[in-house]
C-alpha cells in the first residue's frame, strides 16, 4: 500500500460490502456478460418492437432484451429505437433540459490511473485544493452568472476527505448573492466512502453522489487502476454506491468512461448496476447515469492509443440504448462533447447538460483555461448564456430546479412518481419559474427574447390548470421573488 493511503481517512473497509456479495462475488460477471451479446439472436423487427413497448411503459429493461437492442444494425429499426428513446425521455421529463456547472475543488490525488491527467506520476499538471477564501470566489464567480446547481469534483487523497468535503459543501452552500445569486443543490463526485462518512455528507445536505466505474471489465479495471491504490481495489469502488444508500445517500448516480473497453460490455455493466441497486434497495436505482468519452489530457498517452475510444455512431448507439434500458433514469451528457456531438445526442433522451464549464481548479474566478489544472480537455466551452440560447431557440426549457430535493422527492419517492411518468407534473411548473427567474435576473437580452417566446408558445398548448399554475408562479417571479417552486 502506496505510504500516502496509510493515514487517510479513506480507509477500505471491505467488511461493509459483504451483505452485498453473493458468495463472495460480485454482480458483475464478465463471461455471462459477453455470453448474452454473443448469443443475442439477430434482431427481428417485431421482437425489437415488443421490447420498444417495454420500454415506453417505463419499465426496464432485463439483460438479454438490452443485448438484442446492442445488436441492432439496420438503420431503420435504429432509427424507430432512436425515436422511441425521445419518447421515453419526454414522456417521464418533458420538454426540458436541466442544467449544472462542474467545480473542481481539488486534484491532488493518490492514484495513478493510466487514463487520467491528474494520475499521481503526472508531473506536468499544477496540484492545489481550493482553501475557503478561493471557493468562495469560485462560487461567486458561478452564481453571478446564474448557476444554480453544481458537481463538485474532489481528487482522491487526505487533503480532501469526507470532513473537507463536508466542510466545502456547506462553504458552497453559504454564498448569497443578490437578487438570487446561491447554490441550491450540490452533488458531489468523489471517492467511495464508507457508510459513516456518507452519513456525514448527508447531515450536510448533499445531492446526489456520482462514482464513476470507469469500466465494468474486471481485467481491463486492473490494468489501468495500479494495485496498491485506493481506486485499485474493483469492490470497493463497484459497492460505493450500495454505501451510499445505505447511509441514507439516495439520490446515487453511476457512471462508465467510454473509451477503456468495449462499448457494448459497459453498457450491460451499467445495466446491471442498476440492477444491483434496485434489488437492494426497494426499486431505488440510479438517479442519473453518465456516459463520458476519452478525452485528451496532458502528459497523458493513453487516451490516443486505447483500441476500444467510441466513434460518434457507436457514442449514438451507446445513449440510445441506455435511454431505453432504463427508462426513468437521468442521462448526463457532459461539456467533455463539441457543440456539434451535443446537438446530435440531445434528441436521444438526455436531460441534463453543463454549460460554462471550466475544469481547472480555482480557474472561474479569473476566467482562465489553463491545461495544467485540467483533468481532460473540454469539447463545448459555449458560455451558460449561450448554451441557454441555443436550447430554447431548439424548444427546450432550460431548468434549474431543485425543489425535488427541499422537498424529499427523492430516492424510493422521486422514483415511483417517475416511474409512472408523473414527475415531469412537478418539474415542469418549477422549470418554468427557474428558467423565468434566471433570464430576468442573468440572461442577455437576446437570451431573454428567446426565452420569453418559447415559454408564451409552450404555454398555449398546456390545458388550463396547468397553464393557471404556470401563470400564477410566473407572476410571482415578475414582482419580485425568487425561488418559486411546488
Amino acid at each position: 500500500m502506496d505510504e500516502t493511503l496509510r493515514d487517510s481517512s479513506l480507509k477500505i473497509r471491505m467488511e461493509e460490502n459483504t451483505p452485498y456479495l453473493k458468495g463472495g462475488r460480485d454482480f458483475i460477471d464478465d463471461e455471462k456478460i459477453w455470453s448474452q451479446i454473443n448469443g443475442a439472436p439477430e434482431p427481428e423487427r417485431k421482437r425489437v418492437e415488443e421490447i420498444l413497448e417495454k420500454s415506453l411503459s417505463l419499465q426496464r429493461l432485463d439483460p438479454t432484451e438490452t443485448a438484442t437492442l446492442i445488436k441492432v444494425t439496420d438503420p431503420d429499426l435504429f432509427g424507430e429505437m432512436k425515436r422511441a428513446a425521445l419518447k421515453v425521455k419526454e414522456k417521464v421529463y418533458g420538454h426540458r433540459i436541466v442544467t449544472f456547472a462542474p467545480l473542481y475543488v481539488s486534484n491532488l490525488c493518490v492514484n495513478n490511473c493510466v487514463y487520467c491527467g491528474y494520475r499521481r506520476e503526472n508531473g506536468s499538471i499544477d496540484r492545489h485544493t481550493l482553501t475557503d477564501e478561493e471557493l468562495v470566489r469560485e462560487i461567486e464567480a458561478l452564481v453571478e452568472k446564474g448557476h444554480k446547481r453544481l458537481v463538485m469534483v474532489y481528487g482522491e487523497h487526505p487533503s480532501s476527505d469526507v470532513r473537507y468535503i463536508a466542510h466545502t459543501i456547506e462553504k458552497a452552500y453559504s454564498v448569497k448573492r443578490p437578487p438570487s445569486g446561491e447554490i441550491r443543490r450540490a452533488n458531489v463526485n468523489a471517492a467511495p466512502l464508507g457508510v459513516e462518512d456518507y452519513r456525514l455528507l448527508k447531515r450536510v445536505g448533499i445531492g446526489t453522489y456520482q462514482i464513476f466505474q470507469e469500466t465494468y471489465h474486471h481485467e481491463t479495471y486492473s490494468k489501468v487502476h495500479p494495485k496498491g491504490t485506493l481506486k485499485g481495489n474493483y469492490q470497493w469502488r463497484l459497492y460505493g454506491l450500495h454505501r451510499a444508500q445505505e447511509a441514507g445517500v439516495d439520490d446515487v448516480a453511476p457512471g462508465v468512461l467510454f473509451g477503456l473497453y468495449d462499448w457494448r460490455f459497459e453498457v450491460m455493466g451499467l445495466l446491471y448496476h442498476t440492477i444491483d441497486l434496485e434489488e437492494h434497495f426497494g426499486g431505488v436505482g440510479p438517479h442519473t447515469l453518465s456516459f463520458p468519452r476519452l478525452e485528451p489530457a496532458i502528459s497523458t498517452p493513453f487516451v490516443s492509443q486505447s483500441p476500444y475510444l467510441v466513434s460518434d455512431d457507436q457514442f449514438e448507439r451507446v445513449i440510445t440504448v441506455l435511454r431505453l434500458s432504463v427508462p426513468y433514469t437521468g442521462m448526463i451528457l457532459t461539456a467533455r462533447e463539441s457543440p456539434k456531438v451535443r446537438e446530435r445526442m440531445l434528441s436521444l433522451g438526455i436531460t441534463q447538460l453543463d454549460f460554462g464549464s471550466n475544469i481547472g481548479v480555482g480557474s472561474y474566478s479569473p476566467n482562465v483555461r489553463d491545461p495544467r489544472k485540467e483533468q481532460f480537455t473540454l469539447g463545448d466551452n459555449r458560455t451558460l448564456d449561450e448554451g441557454i440560447r441555443w436550447l430554447s431557440d431548439q424548444g427546450f426549457i432550460t431548468s434549474f430546479c431543485t425543489a425535488d430535493y427541499r422537498c424529499g422527492r427523492t430516492g424510493n419517492c422521486f422514483m415511483r412518481i417517475a416511474k409512472k411518468g408523473n414527475i415531469h407534473s412537478l418539474c415542469i411548473p418549477n422549470a418554468f419559474s427557474t428558467f423565468s427567474e434566471y433570464l430576468r435576473d442573468y440572461g442577455s437580452p437576446e437570451t431573454r427574447k428567446s426565452g420569453e417566446a418559447l415559454m408564451a408558445q409552450a404555454l398555449q398548448g398546456m390545458d388550463k390548470e396547468s397553464r393557471s399554475l404556470i401563470d400564477g408562479m410566473l407572476e410571482r417571479i415578475e414582482k419580485g421573488e425568487r425561488d418559486v417552486y411546488i
